[in-house]
């Protein structure tokens, strides 16, 4: 589908006599484009809410957490090493696994038979969710990473045939629930795919339960954690589940998806076609059951829209090879104005997320809001400072008893997180909060006598505490409405727990 090529011919796919000019190395520089956009682009305003929440968990290394497996928080944590706690460096690690999944989305395609316009267009195709799903430090991009680098060894498995693949599906597949534990909805496809497709010889070969074997052994570190905290991520999700539920988030999971894939949508239909259907796909069959069972799934299930995200890559690459097979079956004319169309359609797609999906618009510009309107994430990346310092002037006006004796309790993971990364230049305590990780940290000892108490209302504040007074108000310097500024604007100091902190602290516990 490239332009520039030839419709048929040798050239296409001859071998480059450098690899800088190489189809791998096209991939390559595709990649790192991706890479630099995020460098430019994520210093651009603050740490979301969900951020803070990582960078805090990265700081206690463990084999799980509740609102999440461990990938991504070791992650987090290496990238404190590396760069401390600058806000590009932080994000640099989720645009750097999504940028190798779009090489290989464009390998996928070459696997397929696809010459090096095949493998661009797939390799764009899947530039759009690269931005979005980079632009901040979530698990959404290593869970992404973990089902696209599956689903290519899934494809190097059919076409080689070799059964020893399978033991590069199953590390993948362990990894992938060590970063969200929808990967299982994933591995229940290649199940249906094994037993519904000619894959299903494989399951007289050692090498696939070696392979699941293997799965297990990578995910276990996580299972006993979960074990050893009676599975709090289960309630965990239980509570996440009837939330997006009930608010509505999950009733569009269908549209969503062409949501995800904007003008691309042809290019993984036509590529969800090849492999359910067209004869010269029929030994990747197993693919396309990959995708419609999980599809279903979360429909039964009520997923959100981006939960599938991760499976179009795989669509994209057969749909971009039976397209560029059938272009050489027209007339050169239409050929090359349907490929002029492609390309502009994966252009502007790329264009459109990077208008909504980056940190790049003015803030408070027609830009800021239209991008605040179509995603919320941009304005919980404001006013965690300013959060910070209010409570810092709010302990400084307190008398020498209460500042010895003193905690800050912190309703949400973003205020709590906030606290622990600035609280430090003023010699602020760490937080302390109920909800999810932060809960099992627990409340200090000796526990504090005075609290300084944002982002919890003030009935549950007087029926704990003797006494409870609104000392500050949350705020940022762009006057942007946000979580912190609307629903939780008062900043309290409470005194006289009316519980002994343990009875308080197990009724506490919340998730968010």
């Amino acid at each position: 589908m490239d332009a520039a090529m030839p419709t048929t011919g040798a050239n296409a796919s001859a071998p480059h006599s450098s690899f800088w000019s190489s189809d791998f190395a096209l991939l390559l520089y595709i990649a790192l484009a991706t890479i630099l956009i995020h460098l430019i682009t994520g210093r651009q305003y603050g740490f979301n809410r969900d951020e803070l929440a990582t960078l805090d968990d990265a700081r206690h290394l463990d084999w799980g957490y509740v609102a999440y497996p461990p990938i991504t928080p070791f992650f987090g944590r290496l990238s404190l090493l590396l760069f401390g706690t600058s806000l590009v460096g932080f994000r640099f690690f989720a645009g750097f696994v999504e940028a190798v999944a779009v090489v290989l989305t464009g390998l996928m395609a070459k696997e397929l038979g696809g010459k090096r316009g095949a493998q661009l267009v797939a390799a764009f195709a899947a530039v759009p969710f690269c931005l979005g799903g980079g632009a901040l430090m979530q698990y959404v991009s290593f869970d992404y990473l973990f089902w696209v680098l599956t689903a290519y060894f899934v494809l190097r498995l059919l076409k080689s045939d070799d059964p020893r693949w399978w033991l590069a599906i199953g590390t993948t597949i362990g990894l992938g629930i060590q970063a969200k534990y929808t990967m299982g909805f994933f591995a229940l496809g290649i199940v249906a795919g094994v037993l519904f497709t000619d894959a299903r010889r494989h399951l007289m070969s050692r090498w696939l339960w070696l392979g699941v074997a293997l799965s297990v052994l990578v995910f276990l570190p996580n299972l006993l954690w979960q074990a050893r905290h009676n599975f709090i991520s289960l309630d965990f999700l239980q509570h996440i589940h009837a939330r997006d539920v009930r608010q509505g988030r999950t009733k569009d999971f269908l549209p969503d998806q062409l949501k995800l894939t904007l003008l691309a949508f042809p290019i993984w239909m036509a590529g969800l076609y090849s492999y359910l259907f067209a004869p010269k796909f029929r030994r990747f069959r197993m693919l396309g059951w990959i995708y419609v069972v999980p599809l279903l799934l979360f429909v039964v299930a009520k997923g959100r829209g981006y939960y599938i995200a991760a499976a179009y890559p795989m669509l994209y690459a057969a749909g971009s090879v039976w397209g560029e097979q059938w272009l050489a079956s027209l007339r050169r004319g239409w050929a090359d104005s349907l490929r002029g169309l492609v390309w502009f359609a994966l252009a502007v797609d790329i264009l459109i997320v990077m208008a909504v999906a980056l940190p790049t618009a003015p803030i408070n510009s027609a830009w800021w809001r239209v991008s605040n309107k179509i995603q919320g994430d941009f304005r919980e990346e404001l006013g965690w400072p300013e959060l910070v310092e209010t409570v810092a002037q709010i302990r400084d006006k307190l008398p020498a008893e209460d500042r010895a004796h003193l905690g800050i309790l912190a309703g949400n993971y973003g205020e709590a997180g906030a606290v622990n990364l600035y609280g430090k230049q003023y010699a602020l305590p760490r937080a302390i909060s109920g909800v999810n990780s932060f809960w099992q940290r627990g409340y200090g000892d000796p526990p504090p006598q005075t609290l300084i108490v944002i982002g919890i209302s003030r009935g549950y504040l007087e029926q704990n505490f003797a006494s409870c007074e609104v000392a500050g108000h949350t705020w940022n310097r762009y006057g942007v409405l946000n979580e912190e500024t609307e629903d939780h604007p008062d900043i309290y100091v409470c005194r006289g727990l009316k519980k002994t902190w343990p009875e308080f602290w197990k009724q506490s516990r919340h998730f968010g």
